[in-house]
């Protein structure tokens, strides 16, 4: 079974064109190393939950969108490995302050997967 890195977060409506030039690179380099898959989705149908939500989930403002996004790997250890090359390649790198979004809210997690269809 494949292993799933998932992602969500908040950008900023003016800094959408800054997000997805960085994933876009930040993706070349994740399938360069091995990654099956990378995936960025803005949020269009995203609803505030009365407790629980994606927006509620990352503090999301009145003049930001939501980011789901994910990454696919062969398994935990391809996983491990790719990302380990991934976060010492400089094409990567970047300052949090120059970030075009606010990574303290980013969630963030790996997954196992248990059906794959």
């Amino acid at each position: 079974m494949s292993y799933v890195d998932g992602f969500v977060l908040a950008v900023p409506k003016q800094n959408m064109d800054a997000y997805k030039a960085m994933a876009q690179t930040a993706g070349a380099v994740w399938k360069e190393y091995g990654a099956l898959a990378y995936v960025e989705c803005w949020g269009d149908d995203v609803p505030y939950g009365e407790l629980t939500s994606f927006p509620r989930a990352v503090q999301a403002k009145d003049d930001e969108v939501v980011v789901f996004s994910w990454i696919v790997y062969e398994s935990r250890e391809q996983r491990d490995a790719i990302n380990a090359k991934v976060m010492a390649d400089p094409r990567v790198k970047c300052e949090p302050a120059d970030a075009p979004f606010d990574a303290k809210r980013m969630i963030y997690g790996g997954f196992k997967s248990f059906i794959d269809l």
